[in-house]
């Protein structure tokens, strides 16, 4: 290598950094180079690093350790050389490389204190749980308890209908219908079917009577049966008789139990009981009653009841009446990826994702509040990986939804559906319902998943943020190792909603800006107060609860590449 072209190199080097802005003020680099040169002097080799939590991976813990040597050592040997004289060319080449190294190892370490930041606000936000709008209570363990009003609604394999209990007084903050939030500020009249019911002050609670065809009458075996049912019920949902309660369920193990979570449904009991004659059980669902209440029905006589919040209506039932405005389709959007998210974390993957299995209620300023329900056909594995050895094996529920990496699994042996990313895919479909246009995957348009290509992918309205166009273009991605995980889909929606006056500014090598605008979105977090129950407000806590400094700035990178001139993005 010429002189000319390794000072060219290191020139080139340089400006690169300044750009991004990564250099510190001279000072600070003089302080460093003298620092490291006396801690790696003869007399001081013994002295052993301070412990870090740096960014990179595992396997590069000898670069993360050995770097900053490193780069003391080609520095003072730079030095050295360049007062005891040798060749032009080594002097070069030693400096080019020591301030080289010396730079990385200076973004290293921002990076480790933006990671710290990060935790500490993460731990901060953690020890604040989420507490249900249900007081805590201790009866309900029958179905006598409760006072069973008309029918709500009704799938597959339940129905629903709406309940009152005297021990279960609601804290609703609640104060919207479906008519006041039209979108175009008139008060048309939704169909009675679409209408909040006026009831629901007087019902608080729902009660959810499954289906009971071929599982047996004893408890036991209704629990094995139905214990995907069973994965957002509280701790105190099951009434422990004679021990711990022991489920084998339908993979083999115990399901897991999700924790409390703002957009996750919440089962406050579940138990066991003779199937009653409830209104419309004739009319709807004569099959599903047992002999002694239908001659006809195939129902056993006893079944599994769940009690949770009576919601006002589906998402489906919203959107059929309301076009939400942008910002608010967003932060439905975002619900819905924060709910995602909050089961993978545990292991759970729900598989049956539609606009009729999220419920809707509205905060104290009428923002939508989505939970996502009905986790019969849920997956509970440790790594969200099924067994797929046979064509008999339950892929999931809703075909038509289903990820493609689901859709186009053959069965084999040693074959397994990886469903990390499925539900995250279902998301990016809803997300057309949301901003006002018929889902691609629903008939008249009926993309099918296992064959479309993203091409076919129609675009949201030209006036829906950029950003929910970025986010749904990579949520639908064929390959789910392109594809953006729930997590990250979240903070670039969070970015877009919170920070885009930082994002503006944010360089892409850099994390000082973003460790400082996340120090001040803490702090108005807290000044905010934690009681406030606005979407908004438990958004954001949701979001300072869960940080991680990779994820976030792979999303922070997704958002500035798409703002740099290139092709476009938009869906």
């Amino acid at each position: 290598m010429s002189v000319k072209h390794a000072l060219g190199r290191g020139l080139e080097f340089g400006r690169t950094v300044f750009r991004l802005g990564i250099l510190k003020p001279a000072g600070r680099v003089t302080a460093k180079f003298r620092g490291e040169r006396l801690r790696f002097c003869p007399q001081a080799r013994s002295a052993q690093p301070a412990p870090v939590q740096p960014l990179l991976p595992v396997r590069y813990r000898y670069l993360r350790v050995s770097l900053r040597g490193l780069a003391a050592r080609l520095q003072a040997d730079g030095f050295r050389r360049l007062a005891g004289g040798g060749s032009p060319r080594t002097r070069a080449v030693f400096l080019a490389f020591g301030a080289g190294l010396g730079l990385i190892e200076q973004q290293l370490e921002e990076d480790r204190s933006t990671a710290a930041t990060c935790r500490e606000i993460q731990a901060l936000f953690q020890k604040k749980k989420f507490q249900s709008p249900l007081k805590a209570f201790s009866s309900g363990y029958k179905l006598e308890d409760y006072v069973i009003g008309k029918q709500i609604g009704k799938g597959c394999n339940a129905a629903v209908y709406e309940a009152a209990a005297p021990f279960a007084p609601f804290r609703d903050d609640s104060k919207c219908s479906l008519v006041e939030l039209n979108p175009n500020g008139e008060k048309t009249e939704a169909p009675e079917s679409l209408r909040i019911p006026s009831t629901r002050s007087r019902y608080p609670l729902a009660v959810k009577m499954m289906w009971n065809i071929g599982a047996g009458s004893s408890s036991e075996a209704i629990l094995n049966s139905m214990s995907q049912e069973l994965v957002p019920a509280d701790p105190q949902a099951l009434k422990k008789e004679n021990g711990e309660i022991v489920l084998s369920g339908h993979f083999g193990s115990v399901p897991k139990r999700a924790t409390a979570h703002p957009n996750v449904i919440r089962v406050y009991r579940a138990f066991t009981a003779e199937v009653p004659l409830l209104p419309g059980a004739e009319e709807e669902y004569p099959a599903a009653l047992p002999l002694r209440l239908n001659p006809a029905g195939m129902g056993n006589n006893r079944t599994l009841f769940l009690v949770m919040k009576n919601y006002p209506c589906t998402l489906r039932q919203y959107l059929q009446v309301c076009v939400p405005d942008h910002r608010q389709g967003s932060m439905m959007l975002l619900q819905l990826l924060e709910g995602v998210d909050h089961l993978c974390r545990q292991s759970i993957a729900h598989r049956d994702l539609k606009s009729d299995n999220v419920l809707l209620e509205f905060d104290s300023v009428g923002c939508p509040r989505l939970v996502i329900t009905d986790f019969g056909c849920c997956l509970s594995e440790e790594d969200l990986k099924l067994s797929f050895s046979s064509r008999w094996v339950n892929r999931g529920g809703n075909a038509c939804l289903m990820a493609p990496e689901v859709a186009t699994a053959v069965p084999g042996p040693g074959v397994q559906i990886d469903y990390s990313k499925a539900d995250a895919w279902a998301i990016g479909t809803i997300a057309y319902e949301i901003f006002g246009q018929p889902n691609p995957f629903y008939s008249p348009a009926a993309l099918e998943s296992r064959s479309y290509q993203e091409r076919d992918l129609p675009r949201l309205p030209s006036g829906s943020p950029e950003q929910v166009r970025l986010v749904v273009r990579l949520l639908l991605r064929r390959n789910p190792n392109k594809r953006l995980s729930s997590r990250v889909a979240a903070n670039v929606l969070h970015l877009s909603l919170w920070g885009r006056k930082t994002l503006s500014r944010l360089d892409p090598a850099g994390t000082g800006r973003l460790a400082d605008w996340l120090l001040c979105r803490s702090a108005v977090v807290l000044l905010q107060g934690w009681g406030r129950s606005c979407v908004e407000a438990e958004l954001q806590r949701g979001f300072l609860s869960n940080l991680d400094l990779e994820e976030l700035r792979t999303a922070a990178g997704y958002l500035i590449s798409s703002r740099e001139p290139g092709p476009s993005v938009s869906v």
